[in-house]
Parts: C-alpha cells; structure tokens; sequence
C-alpha cells in the first residue's frame, strides 16, 4: 500500500528574500510568508481532496505555515525531526556571494559532486534524502490508502520528490519548490526499495 503525500514548502521569511542560507536556524516567517500560510490553508480547504494526517518539521517557519492549516481542517499537527531541511553547517545565515568569498573550495566541490559534498559542519544531500525517505516510509505504513499532509523545506522536500520519481538526486536543486507551493507524489514500499 502507499500514502498520497502533499509536500508543502513553507512561506517566505526575511533570509528566504535577502538570499540567506537558512537550514537548521529557526527563522520565523515574515508578513509574505504569513500570507502565504492563509493562502494555502484556504488552497486546502477548498482542494476536494480528504486530508487524514497533517506532519511538520520542528522549524517556526514550517510550524507557522503549518498552523492555519490545522486550524482549518481540524488535524493535529504532529512534529517530525526528520522533515527538517539540510544542514547547513557553516554556510547558515550567510549570502551566497558571502558563501562564495569565505568558503569557495567548499562551495566548488557541492558543485561539483551536489549529492555527496557538503557546507563545513553539514549534511549531504544524500544524508537528507535517507532521513526524509526513511519519514516517508514511516507515513506510508502508519497511513496507507491515505493523504497526508508534509510541511516542511525546500531541499529537504525535493529530496522526496526526486527519489519518489526515479530523478537522480544531483539534480535534487533544480525540483525546490517556491514559498507556499505543492509537491504531490505517491510513496509506498515499491518507492522506497527503487530508490535504495
């Protein structure tokens, strides 16, 4: 059996707008990103689709989308450690161009190899499919036949999406969603065993 999941990227915050890299710091969201929260609680209300679980990462900026969903379809918000977004050890709050001038060498290998290099004190990419994959396959036993709804981070959920659709997880950065958008995939034990 296998779970529908809707994997939902939480809203905007100050870093997502000046280009920080945020990972595991708890940066709230801001007036856009709260927005977005409504938008999307009013998006599922409306979908016509029956919503049985709702799973978030720990981090405010997920929680706080997460929020008026729960609200408004009447579902628990159960806290997962696993959906956090990668770690990014070294490269957190700090601008791209800031990342590319203290730490280039660094910033050359995750170009190059981006599935298996990682920020001084970080996590992989391939680290960070193994624990969300291994959240998801805890979903499709607790929930089979269900749908359930994921709050949680970009990378973190393109991670899913590429292992739930076979795509190769060096190219996990190009299928990050947008603030507030929908990444709908099936998960189930088949999924899990192809991506191994």
């Amino acid at each position: 059996m296998s779970v529908i999941l809707w994997l939902i990227r939480h809203g905007e915050t100050d870093w997502n707008r000046e280009g920080r890299w945020q990972g595991w710091r708890d940066v709230p969201l801001n007036a856009t990103g709260l927005a977005q929260a409504e938008a999307m609680a009013e998006k599922l209300a409306v979908a016509g689709v029956t919503f049985h679980a709702l799973y978030a990462s720990p981090l405010r900026r997920a929680l706080q989308t997460a929020q008026p969903a729960a609200r408004r379809l009447g579902l628990e918000i159960r806290v997962d450690e696993r959906l956090r977004e990668i770690h990014q050890g070294a490269f957190e709050g700090l601008t791209h161009a800031e990342i590319a001038e203290r730490y280039a060498a660094e910033l050359d290998a995750i170009r190059r190899m981006p599935a298996t290099a990682s920020a001084p004190g970080g996590e992989t990419v391939t680290q960070v499919a193994a624990r969300l994959r291994a959240a998801a396959d805890d979903l499709a036993r607790r929930h089979a036949g269900q749908t359930v709804l994921v709050f949680g981070h970009g990378l973190a959920l393109a991670t899913l999406y590429c292992q739930a659709h076979g795509i190769p997880l060096e190219q996990a950065h190009l299928h990050i969603p947008r603030n507030g958008d929908i990444l709908v995939v099936e998960w189930g034990e088949e999924t899990s065993l192809s991506v191994r």
